[in-house]
């Protein structure tokens, strides 16, 4: 992985309301960036393309290459994000000990401590630091504090600025139940038991992205409007992304979308369908809409793999 291919591990991102809990996530950047369950909305070498039963176009999807040494930039950010950093360098630590390398950190401002301290949600002084890091360490953003900001000076917005500036376009989130846990888990042990599952999320096209957007008056009343736009190309990639991860997992793919209504999700699934079964012939590819999907990850979510 170049310095233009950063990969961005976070413990938490954003307090957004999603049906998914991030535990750790692993976030690949490839360059001229734009869940799959596979949906609309660790090594490194775990990145490695997959090489599949029959010849298909090579992957981009690489690793940072192996060295003595790594710049890595820490953005701890907002709440406990700083208490959740000092935690992850004290495990770094340990493992570089025990590896023999070197992690050089450098911490950067984002979210609300940004704000605070810059008046921005991502200062260009740490989207630069993050740019010309091998890696970069996110721990959350977010509070009540910023709320009531306006729109560019929320936390959120900082994330997003990220995301796009860097191409940050593949979201892994793996959820899987530790045996210490399954009581703590509101579901009955016998569905929660042996989850293992891993959403990759595709994070800079869609509608938090999409073009025009804003607050208008229209005959005197407002009016707000997203897009929800996705490219070819945006769907092909993220596509490419869930089926090489599915392949090292258990070859099993859910495609989550919202097809029999949405003009955009029916390309979403035809544009996937024809990936996966064409350059990943070994994946199990199913679909499912949203909405029985929410309902699937509680009723019985061992049915999912990614």
């Amino acid at each position: 992985l170049k310095k233009d291919k950063n990969i961005v591990t976070t413990t938490t991102e954003t307090q957004e309301q999603e049906t998914t809990t991030n535990k750790t996530i692993s976030t690949m950047k490839l360059p001229f960036a734009t869940v799959a369950v596979l949906a609309l909305t660790g090594s490194s070498a775990g990145f490695a393309p997959f090489a599949p039963s029959s010849p298909r176009a090579p992957t981009p999807l690489k690793a940072v290459s192996k060295k003595g040494s790594y710049q890595i930039t820490l953005l701890p950010g907002d709440g406990i994000g700083p208490e959740i950093m000092t935690a992850c360098k004290e495990v770094l630590g340990a493992l570089t000990k025990r590896c023999g390398f070197e992690l050089q950190m450098t911490d950067a401002l984002i979210g609300g401590a940004a704000i605070d301290e810059k008046g921005d949600p991502f200062p260009d002084e740490s989207l630069e630091q993050c740019m010309k890091s091998d890696s970069v360490l996110l721990s959350c953003i977010g509070g009540y504090k910023w709320d009531s900001n306006p729109r560019e000076l929320r936390p959120e917005t900082g994330l997003l600025k990220m995301r796009k500036s860097m191409g940050l376009f593949a979201n892994l989130r793996p959820a899987k139940v530790l045996p210490q846990l399954i009581d703590a888990s509101t579901l009955k042990r016998e569905v929660v038991e042996g989850v293992d599952v891993m959403v990759v999320r595709e994070l800079t096209g869609d509608v938090y992205f999409g073009t025009p957007k804003g607050i208008d008056i229209v005959d005197g009343k407002r009016v707000g409007y997203n897009n929800m736009i996705y490219s070819e190309g945006e769907i092909e990639r993220i596509a490419r992304v869930a089926g090489d991860v599915a392949s090292k997992r258990g070859g099993k793919l859910c495609s989550v979308d919202k097809a029999n209504v949405l003009d955009v999700s029916q390309l979403w699934r035809d544009v996937v369908t024809d990936i996966i079964t064409k350059e990943f012939p070994d994946v199990d590819l199913s679909h499912m809409y949203v909405d029985n999907a929410a309902m699937q990850l509680i009723r019985w979510p061992k049915q999912f793999d990614t």
